[in-house]
């Protein structure tokens, strides 16, 4: 290699650092397009549970199962009690509780804690009709698709207090 040769490329290398550092905050300039990129398909692919996430069919499935694993805590009605603090999983209460979250986050909550006598003992179509008869009880549309088990799915949809 020439004097030349590593002359240039100390001073490429160089502009690299100082292109990074002053323009890509540390990323190269090639790069820095891509985080952009990803933030705009990540936000582009967020969903509402406002936007019929689950179907009737797997409501009524929820519900049977919700009558058989849940109702002895939570209540034929879904409202919990608050002496024995057990939350309510309809209206202002469980809207509020879960605003901003995604159904990843209750999905896991719900599998990880629930039937509270035997946690994780369902399996996870169930803990999702589950999820999805609470939908529907907190009067959230259906759609045409069975609200989904994979979690990355499950991560884009976020609970809204109120239809956006």
């Amino acid at each position: 290699m020439t004097s030349d040769d590593t002359g240039t490329r100390l001073a490429a290398a160089a502009a690299l650092v100082i292109a990074t550092t002053v323009f890509g905050v540390g990323v190269p300039l090639w790069q820095s397009g891509l985080a952009e990129a990803q933030g705009a398909k990540a936000e582009s692919a967020r969903r509402s549970v406002w936007d019929g996430v689950y179907t009737e069919a797997q409501a009524k499935r929820g519900e049977n199962t919700y009558t058989r694993s849940c109702e002895s805590c939570h209540g034929a009605d879904l409202s919990g009690n608050p002496v024995d603090e057990v939350p309510s999983l309809v209206w202002d209460a469980f809207l509020t509780q879960w605003n901003d979250r995604t159904l990843k986050d209750l999905f896991e909550s719900v599998k990880r804690s629930m039937p509270r006598d035997n946690p994780g003992s369902l399996n996870a179509r169930a803990y999702a009709d589950v999820i999805a008869y609470v939908l529907q009880a907190n009067k959230i549309p259906s759609g045409a698709k069975e609200l989904s088990l994979n979690t990355d799915v499950l991560g884009q949809i976020v609970i809204d207090r109120k239809k956006q």
